[in-house]
């Protein structure tokens, strides 16, 4: 018996064990009949009662005989489950879809469905399908919650067959399950325009790119049905036959999004401690560059990025948008603390290229953490951290007390470098901070005189 997605399995309920298999599916009903004919068979033999022994027969034998009719009936099932949707934000609910298909050529008796899920996801749903016609269907639906991301199994489905009297019942388990993926909670951001340089070098340039593109150099062989007009005549002068330059190669703007995940960087745990925020966050900031047009990568501190293809790692032009965004949800729906310490590794990958905007959110950070944070701006075209501090995020709500003062000095350390950095306070919007950070940004360029962001 199994259930899946694609396809029916089809069940066979036959031979399945020896008699001990079905006699262990008997109910309280069914042990309680037993014992009491046993018990008045017995007292018919010491006392000399016929009618007595008779009636003890007919209470034992029955839960057997409903035992073994049970067990040697064939039914043959299939179902298959849905989930609507497979990947749901924290928080939010997703609707599971089981059908149940007779494919025999005999009606089933009373069957009891039975669906495994974690406890996160909520109660074991449990659903009683009333006898189900040769060829035909049933089909029954649940809901599931979980405030926790993460991936989690449903099933395998059971499916609990029963005999009209309620003597014996036997469970048997579909082989196969779906996976529920929760993915963190995604807050929509306005359209702002945090990166840029100096006039030439910074987001005006990447938005001129991302729409015009830049022509390969390289020429390829004529084929036929290209343009004559892009025949490059130099080299087909070299090589002797028809070349052209190859066609335009898009440019997209780039964004990395940081996330610190050290463990001693954040204290406390659940879906308000300040790690969840930071992976909300990530979250929210990779789905709305991407739908800005953005070519985007995860970047954490251990050095590892999503999706790690194509070049410098980051989501290409090949790859579609909702591919992209589901590959680093998906990420993000299992990433835990890490057990580094410091932030080298993400360094290392930075500092090996122009990343574009860099959008980071960290921790706690000592001096010298803050220090090599301070160095990632130097190859971004804008930098805009994020800086939760778990000494803010600790204590009560009633306490309205500000940023401490190591957040203040590591602030001061991030925008002495360049950074647009900004402290997060518990239970902080992100849109606002988006707006701030906009703010911020655009202050800092007209004092600065860089020219228009």
């Amino acid at each position: 018996m199994s259930i899946g997605g694609t396809g029916h399995a089809e069940a066979d309920r036959g031979e399945q064990g020896g008699m001990r298999t079905a006699l262990s599916g008997l109910t309280t009903r069914g042990r309680s009949f037993l014992a009491a004919g046993v018990a008045a068979a017995i007292c018919a033999y010491v006392l000399g009662q016929s009618d007595l022994l008779r009636v003890g027969l007919l209470l034992a034998v029955l839960p057997l005989v409903c035992a073994s009719v049970l067990y040697r009936t064939r039914y043959r099932v299939a179902g298959s489950r849905r989930l609507s949707p497979a990947r749901v934000p924290a928080g939010s609910e997703a609707r599971v879809h089981l059908r149940m298909d007779n494919v025999s050529r005999l009606p089933t008796g009373l069957l009891m469905l039975q669906d495994r899920v974690p406890y996160v996801l909520g109660p074991r749903p449990r659903f009683v399908l009333d006898r189900v016609e040769a060829g035909g269907r049933r089909e029954v639906s649940y809901r599931v919650r979980s405030d926790l991301r993460g991936r989690y199994p449903l099933g395998p489905l059971q499916l609990r067959l029963s005999d009209p009297f309620g003597m014996c019942e036997l469970t048997r388990s579909f082989s196969t399950y779906d996976t529920l993926t929760v993915i963190p909670r995604v807050e929509p951001l306005p359209p702002v325009r945090l990166s840029g340089e100096a006039t030439g070098y910074g987001d005006g340039r990447q938005r001129s790119l991302a729409l015009a593109g830049e022509d390969d150099v390289i020429p390829r062989g004529y084929r036929y049905g290209d343009d004559l007009r892009r025949v490059h005549w130099r080299s087909t002068a070299r090589y002797g036959e028809l070349m052209v330059r190859r066609e335009e190669q898009p440019q997209r703007a780039r964004c990395t999004v940081l996330l610190d995940t050290r463990d001693p960087a954040f204290q406390g745990a659940g879906p308000d401690s300040a790690f969840e925020w930071a992976v909300s966050g990530a979250a929210s900031v990779l789905v709305h560059m991407l739908e800005r047009g953005f070519s985007v990568r995860l970047l954490t501190d251990t050095g590892s990025s999503v999706p790690g293809e194509g070049a410098d790692g980051f989501a290409g032009a090949s790859q579609e948008t909702a591919d992209s965004a589901g590959l680093m949800m998906d990420t993000l729906a299992l990433i835990d603390h890490s057990d580094g310490t410091g932030l080298s590794r993400a360094y290392d990958v930075l500092r090996g290229g122009n990343e574009g905007l860099l959008v980071a959110f960290f921790g706690d950070l000592d001096e010298e953490q803050a220090a090599v944070a301070a160095r990632m701006r130097r190859r971004s075209g804008g930098a805009v951290a994020f800086l939760l501090d778990s000494d803010t995020w600790v204590r009560e709500p009633t306490d309205v007390a500000g940023p401490s003062d190591r957040s203040e000095e590591r602030l001061r350390m991030l925008r002495e470098a360049g950074w647009t950095a900004l402290s997060v306070p518990r239970g902080a919007s992100l849109e606002e901070l988006w707006r701030q950070a906009d703010r911020e940004r655009t202050g800092f360029v007209a004092a600065s005189g860089e020219g228009p962001a």
